[in-house]
């Protein structure tokens, strides 16, 4: 009885045991898991598809092309050569057209050199310089009359004039045409008064829109390789 009883206090023990240890927990519903990875996938698919038409479609760098168009300008506007094609590629392809427009008045003629501006320059000298002072002719001899017609005829001027007259402003324009020296002979004749300069001041305003033309493609042409030296984001 005894061991009887031993046993089935054993058995009463394991049976209390049993019911004391945790149950296993159910399985978790994953069901929501399993619908916000399937949505995922397909967007992820759909992102594919469209990186794939974009990747077969053809490339358009318009940076690439801008330095491009910029290049071939500035080579045009400095060798001195029209470019009414490269303007118009360039307005076409510029992010403010308004900051070619300095180009525009010499494309179909081309940018004219310092030296074809040296050359017209010569040509107004005679224009500017002051009148020659009028010489009595009041005398009969034969020599008074020679006099006279040479003052007319020929008025020699030293080249290295100096001083602030006329005459003198001329001379050092003119010598500074003859050596192809553009900007000298431009400030020199800036420094006439406007009546006396009056002769000359289309080619001053030429001379200054020829400038204009050239800060105008050399900008252009340092913009657009700045745009393209950016990083892409």
């Amino acid at each position: 009885l005894a061991a009887q009883r031993a046993q089935s206090d054993k058995l009463a023990s394991a049976i209390n045991d049993a019911k004391s240890a945790p149950q296993a927990a159910p399985p978790p519903d994953l069901s929501a898991i399993n619908e916000r990875i399937a949505q995922i996938e397909r967007a992820a698919s759909a992102q594919n598809a469209e990186l794939s038409k974009e990747i077969a479609k053809p490339a358009d760098d318009v940076p690439l092309r801008r330095i491009v168009a910029a290049a071939l300008l500035d080579v045009l506007v400095r060798t001195g050569d029209p470019y009414p094609a490269a303007i118009s590629a360039a307005k076409a392809l510029a992010p403010n057209p308004e900051a070619l427009k300095p180009l525009e008045g010499f494309a179909a003629s081309g940018v004219p050199s310092a030296n074809s501006l040296s050359r017209e320059l010569l040509t107004l000298v005679p224009k500017l310089s002051p009148p020659a002072p009028e010489t009595s002719t009041t005398g009969t001899g034969i020599v008074d009359r020679l006099q006279a017609g040479a003052a007319k005829l020929v008025r020699i001027e030293r080249s290295d004039a100096v001083g602030t007259d006329r005459g003198a402003v001329v001379a050092r324009v003119t010598a500074a045409a003859l050596r192809n020296d553009f900007a000298e002979a431009r400030r020199e004749l800036k420094s006439l008064a406007p009546a006396d300069r009056a002769a000359a001041q289309a080619w001053l305003d030429k001379a200054d829109a020829r400038d204009a033309a050239l800060a105008a493609s050399r900008q252009f042409a340092a913009d657009a390789m700045a745009t393209l030296a950016k990083p892409v984001q």
